[in-house]
Order: C-alpha cells, then sequence, then structure tokens
C-alpha cells in the first residue's frame, strides 16, 4: 500500500502545529463543527480508554464483531509505521487500512476547515478519524481513547454504545496527575449519563472505586471485572464465567495472562452495546486476533535474520511499570514450558519510569542492550538508559543502534545448546523502528 500522499499532508500539517497534547474539547469541538459535525453521524461507538490494555481490547473487540458478521471501523493511535494504521474502515469479510488517497483527502479538507488555527496534530487526526467514520458506512466504531479521557479528543461522543475502561496505573503524570484516583478520574471522563459501563480488571482498587462511583452517580448500566464477569486459565483452556453462564474457549491469540481479561473486557463490552457474541463467534475471534507491537514474536525479517539460529525474537512497546509487569509475568510463563535466556534491547523516552519498568525484569534478564529511539526527540540517551536498568538490578551496556545490538549478542553468543529468548521492549517509536527496519510493517 502506498503512503506517500497522506505522509506528506501529514509532515506539512506537523511542521505548523504541535506535536504533543494540549488536553481540551474546545479546538476539536470548533473543528467539527466547520466540518457538519461528523461525529454525529458515526455508527454506534465502542469507546475504550485505560492506561494499559485499551489496545489489545480494541484488538479484541475488532476480532469479535468481525468473526459475527458486522462490518467494523477502527481507530487506535499511535501508529508504528505509517499513520494508516490508526485508520481501519470496515467492510463485509473485515476491514482494511483506509487507502493512501483517501487518507490524504480527508486530511486536506479537515486541515483546511481549521484553517490554519491553532490546534495539536493529534486533535487534526481525531477529526480526521471523525469523517472517515462518518463517510464510509458500517456497524460499528471501536474508538481507543488517546490519553486520558475527560480531554482527550475523542470523548466529544456524546452517546457511546459502550465505555470500557481497561487497567488505570500511573502514567502520563504530567497531563493526568500523580496518583491513581486522579487518573481514574480522568479515564472515567468518558462516561456518559445512562450509557452502559464496563470497568476491566483494576490492579488497583482506588481505581476501581473512581470509576465504578462514576458509572453509578451517572445512572449507568454496569459491569465489573471480577464481580459480573471474570475469565480465568484452567487446563490450558480460557474460561469465561459471565452472567448467563460459562464459555469453554481456547486461549488467546495475543499470549500472556492479562489477555484474559482484556478479551472478557471486549466480550462484556460488545454484550452490553447489544451485539450478539456467542460461544462459538468467540472460540473463533480470541484465536485469531493479533495487535502489533504488543507482545509479538517475529519469526522472519531483515532483523529476525541477524540473531543466532534458534532464538525467539519478541517485541512489546509497554513503557510503564504496569506494562513491564505483565510482559515480564508472560515470558515466565513461557520460561515454564521452555528454558531459555531472556536478553532485553530497550529503548524508552524520558515521560517513562524507566527503571520502574526495568525492575520487573530483574533476576530474570540475563542482560539488557540500551539504544537511542531515533523517531522522537524525548528519547533517553542510551548511557542514561543503562544507567536506569543498573539501578534496577540488570546487567546493561549502552548500543549505538538495534542492528548493533541484535549483531553483538550474536558474535559473543557460546550456549548453542540453548538459545536465547530476545524481547526488544520500552517505547511505541522504537516498535516501530523494529517492524520498519524487519520490513513486517502492519497491514
Amino acid at each position: 500500500m502506498g503512503t506517500q500522499a497522506a505522509d506528506r499532508e501529514i509532515e506539512r500539517l506537523m511542521s505548523l502545529h504541535p506535536k504533543g497534547f494540549d488536553l481540551s474539547l474546545t479546538r476539536i469541538s470548533r473543528l467539527l463543527e466547520r466540518l457538519g459535525n461528523p461525529h454525529e453521524r458515526m455508527p454506534p461507538v465502542i469507546h475504550i480508554a485505560g492506561t494499559n490494555g485499551k489496545g489489545s481490547t480494541s484488538a479484541f473487540s475488532r476480532a469479535l464483531l468481525e468473526a459475527a458478521g458486522y462490518s467494523c471501523h477502527v481507530h487506535t493511535s499511535p501508529h508504528l509505521v505509517n499513520w494508516h494504521e490508526r485508520y481501519r474502515l470496515g467492510a463485509v469479510g473485515g476491514g482494511k487500512l483506509v487507502e493512501d488517497a483517501v487518507l490524504a483527502d480527508a486530511v486536506a479538507r479537515v486541515a483546511e476547515a481549521n484553517g490554519g488555527e491553532m490546534i495539536t496534530v493529534f486533535e487534526i487526526l481525531t477529526a480526521v478519524m471523525f469523517l472517515l467514520f462518518s463517510e464510509h458506512p458500517a456497524d460499528v466504531a471501536v474508538v481507543e481513547v488517546g490519553l486520558g479521557g475527560r480531554f482527550d479528543a475523542t470523548n466529544v461522543i456524546a452517546k457511546p454504545a459502550v465505555s470500557i475502561i481497561m487497567p488505570v496505573t500511573l502514567d502520563h503524570e504530567a497531563y493526568l496527575g500523580d496518583r491513581v484516583e486522579l487518573i481514574a478520574a480522568e479515564k472515567a471522563g468518558i462516561i456518559k449519563a445512562g450509557c452502559p459501563v464496563i470497568v476491566g480488571s483494576q490492579e488497583h482498587d482506588e481505581a476501581r472505586d473512581v470509576l465504578v462511583s462514576t458509572a453509578e452517580r451517572l445512572g449507568c448500566p454496569l459491569k465489573v471485572y471480577g464481580q459480573d464477569f471474570v475469565a480465568f486459565e484452567e487446563n490450558r483452556r480460557m474460561v469465561l464465567q459471565h452472567e448467563d453462564g460459562l464459555f469453554d474457549l481456547s486461549l488467546p491469540g495475543l499470549p500472556g495472562r492479562h489477555q484474559l481479561a482484556n478479551a472478557a473486557a471486549a466480550m462484556a463490552g460488545l454484550k452490553a452495546a447489544g451485539f450478539n457474541i456467542t460461544e462459538e463467534i468467540a472460540e473463533r475471534a480470541i484465536t485469531s486476533v493479533t495487535w502489533p507491537g504488543r507482545l509479538q514474536r517475529l519469526t522472519h525479517g531483515k532483523l529476525v535474520d541477524l540473531v543466532p539460529e534458534g532464538a525467539e525474537v519478541w517485541i512489546d512497546g509497554g513503557h510503564n511499570p504496569g506494562a513491564g509487569a505483565v510482559v515480564a509475568e508472560a515470558l515466565a510463563e513461557r520460561e515454564d514450558r521452555r528454558s531459555m535466556p531472556l536478553y532485553m534491547i530497550a529503548g524508552m523516552i524520558n515521560t517513562k519510569d524507566q527503571a520502574g519498568y526495568f525492575r520487573n525484569f530483574a533476576g530474570m534478564a540475563r542482560h539488557v542492550y540500551t539504544v537511542p529511539v531515533n523517531e522522537s526527540d524525548a528519547g533517553v540517551p542510551n548511557d542514561e538508559l543503562a544507567a536506569q536498568a543498573n539501578s534496577a538490578g540488570l546487567s546493561a551496556e549502552p548500543v549505538a543502534s538495534l542492528e548493533n545490538a541484535l549483531l553483538l549478542l550474536r558474535d559473543s553468543w557460546i550456549d548453542q545448546a540453548t538459545p536465547p529468548r530476545i524481547l526488544i521492549s520500552g517505547s511505541l517509536y522504537l516498535m516501530g523502528e523494529v517492524l520498519r527496519k524487519n520490513e513486517t510493517p502492519p497491514v
């Protein structure tokens, strides 16, 4: 798929407008009014927020809806390789990423409507989503929140079919607050009076209490993970217990125990929104689901060709301590089944708790190679990141690039009997670089 026309248009806008977040609904509302309020002509919206897990839950929602025969738009952010990944247009038989000419045209129309006024690029791209999803027919739209919830540009949706709020932990403290209950209050901003709400698995009781009390205060039909529905592994199967009984399913196609809870939240959300998801549909969907850059195994490609023979290569864009915990748990589960020494290649940006992320791998990772994050101005210098890994109890050294790290590991590999498991992790910017250089971009 060509991507040049849309890339040029978006890069032009990025030279004119700020890249970051300026949380407000004023500018996006003004812009959408000039465009004829396309957000009011959307199909039913599944609106998903959370610190961790919202992307996976979006992926499960799409897989379930498409397996049930629905056409489904999907909006996610950020992208990994191409801007087009943010916009999947629904179609019978499965949606496709937006075509380049269609995206370029939509971006140009939104920019013209904005008329050069102050706005962030994320707000422009969100307006593009509303325009595209209103002009292309589909049965349903899955819309992932960008940052927070209350003032996120997606939150002009007045009556979502359901609001799903996934695990809330500390992240983006500069924007959302430095206590988990404050962050939960921001995420709870997507809850609308009388509209169904699903509260996914929550690590912190304080977060759950804020989300539940908000939904109850606004008179929302409410289902809470661990109370109204729950999922667990039994005999290498996924068991989903809900108000209508039990589903006995294969384990999700996305690895990690946390994905059971994500899949369960997606199923609960679709049911609350009025979509009929049977056990047969769920079985087909959860085994086929994909979510690039999040605990994704790479089995081929130019970078994979550089690793020791027999090595496993995993990538994950988990970027905070909570995400690190679920990745470490998922890899530890694999270690129980196949003993392979773990080596890490990491690159992160400076808004994250780097040492907190690395602590999850203490006593587990043999060594960490830290690399620059070339796609972001906020990348932590690789020597500083190595020092953060050292402070978390890991052996670490800075190297100049992904390729250098892989070659260094290959050339120094002496344990030929047991190949390594390699985790490339940290920033989603780094995951995009991996997929681009490996020549395996999302499709």
